[in-house]
């Protein structure tokens, strides 16, 4: 059975912060093996305990959502950081998929889906919230529409192509190789060469290059639990 991961809550709403301690210390899926309220105390708190996912406000106080995550990636990339947020502006997005983030999620995910989530995430597969996701290709949709010259192409197979959709929902690859019906060996294949095809260094990055580059369809970011 897999070792169920730990993470540090970054929360500076106290109410908020006390729904969420609870939710996660109840649970099975993950140990909760701290909380602090700003940047500057996660900063001090992952140099004294190991953690392998980091549950992340945006709105802190001092150091900042965007310089806090810049900051762990730099001194522990192998960190986890999962953005959970009630902000969802494109702008903003790209930014802290820039500085790091593995995965974003909007307040008011149901508790079942965001443990699942964050299981997701410290196993390395990113995640992104479908609002967000239409947020963030629209925007760049429209960035692209001012741009003079021709952007670049991509050649990818059917089957790539079918995949790439189900890493945009944050699916595993054992969930994708259950709704493609193929080993999840095989699903490892086709997402290694849909990474090298696009010069993405992981599965959020995939995902966000691709809809920067009209590779999906729109409806094919909406939650569908796997």
């Amino acid at each position: 059975m897999a070792s169920r991961p730990t993470v540090l809550l970054v929360e500076d709403d106290p109410v908020f912060r006390m729904g969420l301690s609870l939710l996660l210390k109840s649970s099975p899926r993950c140990v909760l093996v701290g909380e602090v309220e700003d940047g500057e105390s996660a900063l001090k708190f992952v140099r004294r305990q190991p953690v392998q996912v980091v549950l992340l406000d945006i709105g802190l106080p001092g150091l900042g959502g965007e310089q806090t995550l810049r900051q762990l990636k730099q001194s522990h990339p192998e960190i986890k950081v999962l953005v959970l947020t009630s902000r969802d502006e494109a702008r903003l997005v790209q930014k802290m998929v820039q500085a790091g983030a593995d995965g974003y999620c909007l307040k008011g995910i149901a508790p079942e889906h965001l443990l699942r989530v964050i299981e997701e995430v410290s196993a390395g597969h990113g995640w992104f919230d479908s609002k967000v996701l239409a947020e963030l290709r629209e925007a760049l949709g429209s960035a692209e529409q001012n741009l003079a010259g021709p952007t670049q192409t991509v050649s990818l197979s059917e089957r790539e192509r079918e995949v790439l959709q189900w890493i945009a929902r944050g699916a595993s690859n054992p969930e994708i190789g259950r709704h493609l019906h193929i080993s999840s060996g095989t699903v490892r294949v086709h997402v290694h060469a849909i990474l090298s095809k696009l010069g993405a260094s992981d599965r959020t990055q995939a995902a966000v290059i691709a809809i920067e580059r009209g590779l999906l369809p729109y409806n094919s970011t909406e939650q569908n639990s796997p």
